[in-house]
C-alpha cells in the first residue's frame, strides 16, 4: 500500500513551493482540500529557462 504526505510537507523536504509541488508531481491526488504526494516521489525538474539560455 502507498504511504503519502502532504504538499505542504513534500515542500517543505524539498526546499521549493507548496504550488509546484501540486503542479509538478504529476502521481499526486487532490482528496477534498487536500493534496497527497506518494512519499516516494522524487522532486520535480526546474523547468524555467535562466538568463544566460535566453537570446
Amino acid at each position: 500500500m502507498l504511504e503519502f504526505i502532504s504538499a505542504p510537507e513534500a515542500a517543505k523536504k524539498w526546499g521549493i513551493s507548496e504550488r509546484r509541488v501540486q503542479n509538478r508531481i504529476p502521481s499526486g491526488a487532490k482528496f477534498s482540500r487536500f493534496w497527497l504526494i506518494p512519499k516516494d516521489a522524487e522532486k520535480p525538474a526546474d523547468k524555467r529557462k535562466r538568463k544566460e539560455n535566453r537570446k
